[in-house]
């Protein structure tokens, strides 16, 4: 999945992580399309969360990362995109029952709440997990309206 474009963005708050995690998935030789924010100034999250969520709906970017204080704000308005599935992890395994059970295509991270280490830890495992399909499957395709 290294050649995939991956989809980074956040609000003021989740500013400092998706730094870190940019620089951590260039290491890794993944490309990445930053969406913004580009500063830890005040702005409002819907503003970056809903480019990013319609690059990964269109197809342009594979997968995307997106992070606020709380993780809600990015997520709420990532789900309002009928093929987006944003899933709030704060725990590696949540990070793999997402990709497992519900395909879920963005990651959002509550930087107030987890460390840069954790954040990175599961954003190396939302990447590199697989959807299980099977029963998971079924479920999934009843999910958008």
């Amino acid at each position: 999945m290294a050649d995939s474009v991956i989809a980074i963005g956040s609000d003021h708050a989740g500013f400092n992580h998706k730094q870190k995690i940019k620089a951590h998935l260039e290491q890794q030789g993944y490309t990445v399309k930053d969406f913004g924010t580009n500063s830890p100034d005040s702005v409002d999250y819907p503003d970056f969360a809903h480019p990013l969520a319609e690059a990964v709906e269109d197809g342009s970017c594979e997968l995307g990362i997106l992070v606020c204080g709380s993780g809600n704000g990015v997520a709420m308005s990532a789900n309002k995109h009928a093929g987006i599935r944003a899933a709030i992890c704060w725990t590696d395994e949540l990070a793999a029952l997402a990709r497992q059970h519900n395909n879920a295509n963005v990651l959002c991270v509550p930087e107030r709440f987890v460390s840069e280490e954790l954040a990175l830890q599961m954003t190396d495992t939302f990447l590199k997990t697989d959807f299980e399909g099977g029963r998971h499957g079924r479920r999934v395709s009843k999910i958008s309206c």
